[in-house]
């Protein structure tokens, strides 16, 4: 199976809510499945956009049932966890552009392509995939929490001296697993090719 085709399974077979559908089909008509998870960092080749979302879904289902035990849908749905880790970053849609550089091999200078980015809609990171989800389909409060702050003190807000991220975590502890679960497939499941 490709990491498009589990993706689309693991989003069929677990949302359901009003607007999903057309959710996934935005999805597929633009460079999700296609696009990297970063310029540089981690998995920054063709496909890791996609590739990331399924292996933060699998480190937050883990995650979770380390935290609550085998009824942690008790704690947050299934549907909900699978809102949360495949579709948090979504905006990283049309975001990544290939360009060309001039690098050295062997003595001579080739042109090597790289992705750059190019933010067409520049309104920030985890709000910017709640803004594009909302477009589509309604967010419970936790799903919107978690896909907020998914990138933890790593956000500019945060940087800029924001203090909402305390309360974020304290109000809303599936928000703290999941920022974890994020940084786990980011750091510990991800290459990044140079």
């Amino acid at each position: 199976m490709t990491a498009k085709e589990e993706f689309i399974k693991l989003y069929k077979d677990n949302i359901t809510r009003s607007g999903s559908d057309q959710l996934l089909k935005y999805l597929e008509s633009s460079d999700f499945f296609t696009a990297p998870a970063s310029s540089k960092f981690h998995s920054n080749y063709e496909g890791g956009l996609c590739e990331h979302s399924i292996k933060t879904y699998k480190r937050f289902v883990r995650n979770l049932e380390l935290e609550y035990g085998d009824k942690w849908t008790e704690k947050i749905s299934k549907e909900s966890a699978t809102i949360i880790s495949l579709l948090h970053d979504v905006c990283k849609i049309d975001f990544y552009k290939i360009d060309y550089r001039n690098v050295k091999v062997d003595g001579n200078w080739i042109q090597k392509p790289y992705y750059s980015v190019e933010d067409n809609l520049p309104y920030g990171h985890g709000e910017k995939s709640v803004y594009i989800i909302s477009g589509f389909m309604k967010l419970t409060r936790e799903e919107a929490m978690a896909i907020n702050w998914h990138m933890g003190a790593m956000d500019n807000r945060i940087k800029g001296g924001s203090y909402s991220l305390s309360p974020a975590f304290y109000s809303f502890p599936t928000s703290f697993i999941f920022h974890i679960s994020d940084m786990q497939a980011t750091y510990l499941d991800e290459t990044c090719e140079n």
